[in-house]
């Protein structure tokens, strides 16, 4: 084997952990994790030696797409929970969407106080290294966007021809996988464009004084874009400024809900198609808070918002852009299944998850079918 793949994998083995076990908890969801064990390796104990060896499996899996959760919620909206996202919607996927095939490559092993790396002092950096590592002074990043950047970065190095799909989290978490995957593509020559889909822009400079935060991370990845442009928000709608400040500030395209709803999922992707082909891009990432459907379809969630996209709004548009672009790329975010802002129960949370997992199948299988 490779030094390269050496690497790579001794990061793995040492920054992540298995499916569904990024949340760290004593008791909680201890049998919902004990079923994901079952429906992936067959058996509930003995899953960190299986996990382990089936990295060995990587370079020979037949499917492009790459699974990798992270399991970090450090800055959601109204109400927290979205750490829950990645274990939940794996199940969901299983149980509904069987066809919807990837290599599953763990999760970050997220401590879930912390957000990024230089947010941290020397001492506490120190800590972590200890309690994830058990070395104070070990190589590895503590943070979650740190630990998934860096991962990433690794990823792409070793595999060319492979994409990440990944399951969040609150939206932050874009901002590490966003960034690995177009400092790789311009590496490789691509020309990329991310497509959005979000109740809300993610534009702020800073928040609180944070840089790197849910609602800033679209700010942040438009310097490793070939132009601003190349960033395509959907389903924008709550927003304290005008369509006119976001385009006419960042340089970036929005296609907000109600222009959706009122020209139709197909002319809105048709212009689409159009302004990507005239820019000449080769390929797409897809990034996707559930938030961008209505609130009937998407409550558990941590800033639901009505007057949204349908799914069928949704899976219309991906299906245009799937046919005339590669998505390489693609994640899904903010769905929190605890999360009950519709006052309605388990349904609200079924309801997220299976209108999650229908967009996450159709995102994984494009991805799957690049040539």
């Amino acid at each position: 084997m490779s030094t390269q793949w050496q690497t790579f994998k001794s990061k793995v083995e040492h920054c992540l952990c298995p499916p569904g076990d990024g949340v760290f908890t004593v008791n909680t969801a201890k049998e919902r994790k004990a079923a994901l064990r079952m429906k992936l390796y067959g058996q509930e104990d003995n899953v960190d030696t299986l996990w382990r060896d089936s990295l060995d499996t990587l370079s020979k899996s037949p499917y492009k797409a790459v699974t990798l959760g992270i399991s970090s919620d450090c800055g959601g909206g109204i109400l927290r929970g979205a750490n829950w996202g990645p274990l939940f919607l794996r199940s969901t996927l299983i149980d509904q969407q069987p066809q919807a095939k990837s290599f599953d490559l763990g999760d970050v092993r997220v401590i879930p106080h912390l957000l990024h790396d230089k947010y941290l002092n020397d001492a506490t950096i120190s800590n972590c290294q200890k309690a994830l590592y058990d070395n104070p002074n070990s190589e590895y990043y503590v943070s979650p966007l740190s630990i998934t950047e860096d991962v990433c970065d690794s990823f792409y190095a070793t595999f060319k021809d492979k994409g990440i799909f990944g399951i969040g989290g609150d939206h932050s978490i874009s901002y590490p996988l966003t960034k690995a995957y177009l400092k790789a593509k311009r590496e490789q020559g691509k020309r990329t464009a991310i497509i959005h889909f979000d109740a809300h822009t993610d534009l702020l400079v800073e928040r609180l004084g944070i840089d790197l935060c849910f609602g800033s991370w679209c700010t942040h990845i438009l310097e490793f874009l070939p132009a601003p442009h190349h960033l395509i928000q959907f389903g924008i709608r709550s927003s304290g400024k005008p369509k006119e400040h976001w385009e006419s500030t960042f340089g970036i395209k929005q296609h907000w809900a109600h222009e959706i709803i009122e020209r139709g999922a197909p002319a809105v992707a048709a212009e689409v198609i159009a302004q990507l082909k005239a820019d000449n891009v080769d390929e797409l990432y897809v990034s996707f808070d559930i938030d961008a459907l209505d609130e009937e379809f998407a409550s558990a969630t941590g800033t639901p918002e009505g007057n949204g996209l349908t799914p069928n709004h949704a899976l219309d548009i991906l299906v245009a852009l799937a046919d005339e672009f590669p998505i390489t790329g693609a994640d899904m975010m903010e769905i929190a299944p605890f999360t009950d802002s519709s006052l309605v129960g388990q349904s609200s949370s079924e309801t997220t998850l299976r209108e999650g997992a229908k967009i996450s199948a159709f995102l994984i299988n494009a991805m799957n079918q690049v040539k």
